[in-house]
């Protein structure tokens, strides 16, 4: 049986949630290349149209992607007041984040477009309390920034072995640890 023609029943509809968690597991599985707005609407069984109704444009989708997937990253439960700590415990999420879903990362890249909402406020954030600590915060914060790039889509080689993923982050934590010092040592 086939679906009739025109807007579908009141209610019938797909939620914002079901588009991002859908929109999410393709670009995980397809890449950037892979997450059209056709492809989406096919696995979703809709219209491309009636996802535009919901999210925008390519670069809003993922916008609103990196809105969820990091949002965590900003949201510790019990912030440390101390800046350098700050700082660790930032990367270390963000880190985490980039290697669970790396072709978001790699997506965002992309379409700097996107770059934009929670991406944006990490950066900043990360930004204003690295100003607490050095006269450069900018380079500082693209060097840890790029690093936590590099390493988090690193994450990808080791996916399958927990052990490994387990040893390449704590790796990730002492180069992190190492960068500070040398932070901390080059402001005093």
């Amino acid at each position: 049986m086939t679906r009739p023609r025109g807007r579908p029943a009141q209610g019938s509809g797909v939620s914002g949630d079901a588009i991002l968690a859908a929109a999410l597991a393709l670009l995980d599985e397809c890449g950037g290349q892979g997450l059209t707005m056709r492809a989406l609407a096919k696995r979703l069984g809709v219209t491309a149209m009636s996802l535009y109704r919901h999210v925008g444009t390519h670069e809003e989708l993922l916008r609103a992607l990196s809105d969820r997937v990091y949002a965590d990253v900003l949201a510790p439960p019990d912030p440390p007041s101390d800046p350098l700590l700050a700082i660790t415990a930032l990367l270390i999420r963000y880190h985490m984040a980039i290697g669970k879903h790396p072709q978001l990362t790699l997506a965002i890249f992309s379409a700097p477009q996107a770059f934009a909402g929670v991406t944006r406020e990490i950066t900043d954030r990360l930004t204003a309390l690295l100003a607490t600590m050095t006269e450069h915060p900018v380079l500082w914060r693209d060097i840890l920034v790029d690093h936590a790039h590099g390493s988090g889509l690193a994450l990808v080689a080791a996916r399958g072995d927990p052990l490994q993923v387990q040893a390449m982050a704590a790796q990730y934590q002492q180069a992190v640890g190492c960068l500070l010092q040398r932070l901390t040592v080059q402001a005093q």
